[in-house]
């Protein structure tokens, strides 16, 4: 039990340590990650649909 009382003991010491982002960063970073995310999937579906009349086309 003495090893598990030393363990949350250490986990808090280090989280205490962490530099954790302000709630601006957050957002930021959430936006870039959502554009990301739909810029992609935009690719992605136009390179399908071109894929796949381009097999239309042959067959």
């Amino acid at each position: 039990m003495g090893k598990v009382i030393q363990f949350i003991k250490e986990c808090h010491g280090e989280l205490k340590k962490v530099i954790w982002p302000s709630r601006e960063d957050v957002y930021s970073s959430v936006k870039v990650v959502i554009l990301s995310t739909i810029l992609i999937a935009a690719v992605l579906g136009i390179v399908d649909f071109l894929l796949s009349l381009g097999v239309q086309i042959i067959f």
